[in-house]
């Protein structure tokens, strides 16, 4: 070989010793990246991860739900400020099983199981159970949480320095059955179908069998109720006091829609359903269920001019009931108090299925 191929060979050596060196950095620098990721996730147990995130994690492969702690172990003690003053300790409850639940008031899915709990929540104290919230959000948040929804159990602030140890590295909604000692006597109940599910269980003294269907076939309905069902009668408060019903409607055909004073599309879509019901004066009519304060939802109402009814729900618990919880949505209720087409979601969808049931009744006018 000559000089000059020798130089050369040398100098492709070098460049490929250089581009490895470069491979080798960046590795290096991803997985310090990711270590330190994972110290971040150590320093901050506390924090929630909402289940949604599990979900799309579960969509790539990983593991949906995590384990937990085995049963029969002790959790640690902890002592946590409540909502209500003062503070809150576990072995406060000792002698009494616990349904202890990793709570967050900004989690939609807490949210959504709240009135269902509050329920559930005397059925338990009957059999010497205490529903306990272990809250990583805000108290004026849990509070309203809990008024909306009817829950009376206390509810526990966690911070960076407090915890429940046995809720580290896990989501909200999840919950643990403790025995009258603080040994779990369940295991982990992961999300807004298993959290409810071990409560109704225990509500109804009733074991959790592996030979019991799955939650994901006795889950409720979740995308509405489907047309040719009778809607779901309900009697509530209108925003001027007076006490409004779904049999009011009998004979009229009803655009029944569930909305909340905080969510802009709601906001959105309000003024042109105050045009739409006035312009419906003997036809169509226009029902509007929201959720919150009476007060924040007439001052929605004035501001877009609604003259029709708006009743308000405490919690989910009419949208339990028509199978969805999301907003704005809308049912068709037919004269007969059948729902005439499947739930319409949004501003768009909920106009057409408002302008389908004019051209609908224009039509039988005419007929």
């Amino acid at each position: 070989m000559g000089t000059a191929a020798l130089w050369v060979a040398i100098g492709l050596l070098g460049v490929l010793q250089a581009a490895l060196g470069l491979v080798v950095f960046y590795l290096l620098k991803q997985q310090g990246r990711l270590l330190l990721r994972l110290e971040n996730l150590e320093r901050r147990p506390h924090e929630a991860v909402p289940l949604g995130d599990v979900q799309a994690a579960a969509s790539l492969g990983q593991p949906a739900a995590p384990s937990g702690l085995s049963v029969g172990t002790l959790i640690e003690p902890f002592r946590l400020p409540s909502i209500a003053g003062g503070t809150v300790a576990l072995e406060d409850f000792r002698g009494k099983r616990v349904l202890l639940v990793n709570w967050n008031p900004a989690c939609g899915f807490c949210s959504e199981i709240a009135a269902d709990l509050a329920v559930l929540e005397p059925k338990l104290r009957a059999r010497n159970i205490e529903l306990l919230l272990a809250s990583s959000g805000d108290a004026e948040e849990n509070r309203r949480l809990a008024g909306d929804s009817g829950i009376r159990a206390p509810i526990l602030l966690q911070d960076e320095e407090h915890s429940v140890g046995a809720f580290h590295g896990l989501g909200t909604p999840v919950a643990y059955l403790l025995d009258e000692e603080g040994r779990i006597a369940e295991p982990l109940a992961f999300g807004a179908l298993e959290v409810p599910e071990l409560a109704r269980a225990l509500a109804t003294d009733r074991k959790r069998l592996s030979s019991q269907r799955s939650l994901a076939d006795s889950r409720l309905e979740r995308n509405g109720i489907e047309a040719g069902t009778r809607a779901p009668a309900f009697s509530l408060p209108a925003i001027d006091g007076e006490e409004v019903s779904l049999g009011d409607y009998r004979g009229r055909p009803v655009l029944l829609v569930f909305s909340d004073p905080n969510c802009e599309p709601c906001n959105e879509l309000a003024p042109e359903l105050a045009e739409l019901a006035r312009n419906q004066a003997d036809g169509l009519a226009v029902l509007m269920v929201s959720r919150g304060e009476v007060d924040a939802n007439r001052r929605k109402a004035e501001e877009h001019g609604i003259d029709f009814p708006v009743v308000i729900q405490p919690g989910w618990k009419l949208s339990k009931q028509y199978g969805i919880f999301a907003t704005p949505v809308a049912f068709l209720i037919g004269k007969d108090g059948v729902i005439a087409r499947d739930v319409a979601q949004g501003r768009e969808q909920i106009l057409a299925l408002a302008a389908g049931a004019e051209t609908r009744e224009e039509a039988l006018m005419h007929h």
